[in-house]
């Protein structure tokens, strides 16, 4: 063997030794990251308050009459779906929201993220919490159970009139409601599990949220306008157990 042969079979066994530590170092990494996705999965999973059926209520459509959605130079709507009447008036942009609590909208001050037209899904903060609403994707199947409250005039007792987390006017008298993560606005159906009765409604609101004197007031899922209240028989009771579930609108 000559001394450039020598030469050769060192280098290619110097090569493939290096090989072997690079193909067992890239081993070893993906191992350690494999056992510290384990350890701290609870720490990276972000669990979803709310619950998304797939396929629940696949076919539920319900017919509308009238336009549903506000435009650019549209300020009123008077919509029907079914039984239920609906009117949408866009309220001025100087009035006070009917939360006091929500403190920017996509990473701006309320009144600005309205005027932009970026509410529908945008993530929001209340008393420094930051909430994540849904995609319109994920809301087709949103179903849930749980307590409902609702809100009305008590919520006008203050200077001037309120309008909702999307700039619509709040009207008690109206079937609307308010939701932490259903994109807005979004119809539901919600119904009372205590005496089946139900009713359709506007999401248009953002809460309910933990009160300064009753915390677990947070944990309701929906908060649902005077007037829906009073469709759903509760009214004088203050909360009931309800289902909620998203509806598909058609013309």
């Amino acid at each position: 063997m000559t001394i450039d042969e020598g030469r050769r079979n060192l280098l290619q066994t110097i090569g493939r030794k290096n090989k072997s530590v690079t193909f067992f170092n890239h081993v070893f990494f993906c191992l350690l990251l494999a056992a510290l996705c384990f350890v701290f999965a609870d720490c990276w999973v972000i669990k979803t308050p709310y619950k998304v059926v797939k396929g629940t209520i696949k076919g539920t459509y319900y017919t509308v009459r009238g336009a549903y959605q506000l435009t650019a130079g549209t300020t009123k709507l008077v919509y029907h779906i079914g039984k239920f009447t609906f009117k949408v008036v866009k309220a001025p942009l100087d009035w006070a929201l009917t939360s006091d609590n929500i403190e920017t909208i996509d990473g701006l001050p309320p009144k600005e993220a309205i005027r932009l037209g970026r509410v529908k899904n945008a993530p929001y903060r209340v008393k420094g919490k930051m909430y994540y609403p849904m995609s319109v994707g994920k809301a087709r199947s949103y179903q849930e159970t749980g307590v409902a409250s609702w809100y009305g005039y008590e919520t006008l007792r203050g200077k001037g009139d309120r309008m909702t987390a999307n700039g619509e006017v709040f009207d008690p008298r109206e079937l609307t409601a308010a939701h932490k993560y259903l994109p807005l606005p979004t119809h539901v159906k919600v119904t009372n599990l205590e005496n089946d009765r139900w009713v359709i409604v506007r999401v248009n609101d953002r809460g309910p949220f933990p009160s300064d004197f009753n915390a677990s007031s947070g944990e309701r899922i929906i908060d649902l306008s005077e007037g829906a209240a009073k469709n759903l028989g509760f009214h004088n009771k203050g909360v009931a157990r309800v289902k909620v579930q998203t509806i598909e609108l058609k013309n």
